[in-house]
């Protein structure tokens, strides 16, 4: 590759593609790099057993307000704006009103000392109660939404996207992954199965290294997640190390999902939703038969996802197994069979799922969305100040980078007539 572009971005997941809408909204000819052979990141949905499953990010979350939305209805896709499963109680299941009750009681307790935390130590555990009977609830609850355990989120850094989130969540029948990677627009050049090795400047933009050659651009966008970027897979430019250090403060955390298929008729009652154990810290969140296909999605975060990237997906279907036996009954296990598991934190050109703030480190989201000398600028969920974790912040993020990119390079070519009209003006003197 030798041909030269106005800009090159660097990941195709949903950063890069609201990057790339952006930029081509605006005539820019843009090259997409992506490292693997499919575009959306993690945004990925894949047909199990004939229906449409997300494996990745799967909800629009505060959907009132979430670009995807808008591009879904303008790409004939249908959005379901109905209330999610996740509060629905399912008649079989052997739970205790009261437990969860105490549980969630727990939890929003928690949340309500974090905002003490933030000032102080800033470290999420700090909030739990040394005597507290539902904390293993509270930590799977975390790992859910953090993907690592509470010693490890900045409290700062979860409130500032439980503030701003609208609690408005909805879904994408034909799948979240499939609206990213359709969504990319036809003028953007797209190169699959291209990873980058090495970006350097030059003196009027990048020059970006792959295995297929050296392409070059007047500046480009990076939207790998912080794993990789934090990683040595990409050799970027001299003086580029606080980036990589605002990155490791940006870990990813580890969140997976068990799929299984229901074989027969059972009790399972379509769209609705359980909780594996409430005092296992390792638990996982159920989703049975969505849109009332005939899968139950298991979904694990922190310790619980733990088990995945350790065990492999044996131990993830077994331990599953077992809670749905636990909830259900042991005709469960003549009910249901194995159909996917997931491996985020497996894939090298991710990692893992959704970024987390380190204690202390929040301000990091916003040192790691910085230009590096208007030639090479950053996006992706970890760069947005309040919708991290999200694939509409993600995309947010890419229309943020395209923007700065655009008045950098308006701003060049201002330079550049200026100097062209004072040449032969000093050549006439």
């Amino acid at each position: 590759m030798n041909s030269e572009f106005d800009v090159i971005i660097v990941g195709g997941g949903a950063a890069g593609i609201g990057a790339a809408r952006r930029l081509a909204a605006h005539g820019k000819a843009t090259l997409l790099l992506e490292a693997s052979s499919r575009l959306g990141g993690r945004a990925f949905t894949q047909d199990l057993g004939g229906y449409p499953l997300d494996l990745g990010c799967e909800w629009l979350h505060s959907g009132d307000r979430n670009a995807w939305v808008g591009i879904a209805e303008a790409s004939g896709f249908p959005v379901d704006r109905s209330d999610p499963p996740w509060a629905k109680a399912h008649p079989g299941i052997a739970w205790s009103e009261d437990d969860e009750e105490a549980a969630r009681k727990g939890f929003g307790d928690w949340e309500e000392r974090l905002r003490a935390v933030a000032q102080v130590s800033d470290r999420a555990s700090d909030a739990l109660d040394p005597d507290g009977d539902w904390n293993p609830y509270v930590r799977a609850i975390a790992g859910f939404m953090s993907g690592v355990a509470p010693e490890r989120i900045s409290a700062t850094d979860y409130l500032a996207y439980d503030d701003a989130s609208t609690g408005k969540n909805w879904n994408l029948p034909l799948g979240y992954g499939t609206l990213v990677a359709a969504s990319l627009p036809p003028s953007v050049t797209l190169r699959l199965a291209t990873p980058v090795e090495r970006i350097d400047l030059t003196a009027d933009g990048v020059a970006i290294t792959t295995r297929a050659g050296t392409v070059r651009a007047r500046a480009a966008i990076l939207t790998v997640s912080t794993a990789v970027l934090a990683g040595n897979a990409i050799r970027l430019p001299p003086g580029t190390e606080p980036w990589r250090e605002a990155a490791a403060a940006l870990p990813l955390g580890r969140n997976e999902k068990v799929f299984l298929e229901i074989t027969r008729k059972s009790a399972f009652e379509p769209d609705s939703h359980a909780y594996g154990n409430l005092r296992d810290a390792r638990s996982a969140a159920y989703s049975i038969q969505p849109n009332g296909w005939p899968v139950i999605e298991a979904f694990l975060g922190g310790e619980g996802a733990r088990i995945l990237d350790e065990e492999g997906p044996a131990a993830g279907f077994a331990f599953v197994s077992a809670e749905l036996t636990g909830l259900f009954g042991s005709d469960v296990a003549s009910a249901v069979r194995p159909l996917a598991a997931t491996s985020w934190s497996r894939m090298s050109s991710i990692g893992g799922a959704y970024s987390c703030a380190l204690p202390g480190q929040s301000s990091a989201r916003a040192r790691l969305a910085r230009p590096f000398e208007d030639r090479l600028f950053f996006a992706g969920e970890a760069t947005h100040p309040f919708d991290f974790t999200t694939a509409h912040g993600a995309h947010d993020s890419g229309q943020r980078a395209a923007d700065e990119v655009l008045a950098a390079l308006r701003d060049r070519d201002r330079q550049g007539r200026r100097v062209a009209i004072a040449e032969p003006t000093r050549a006439a003197g």
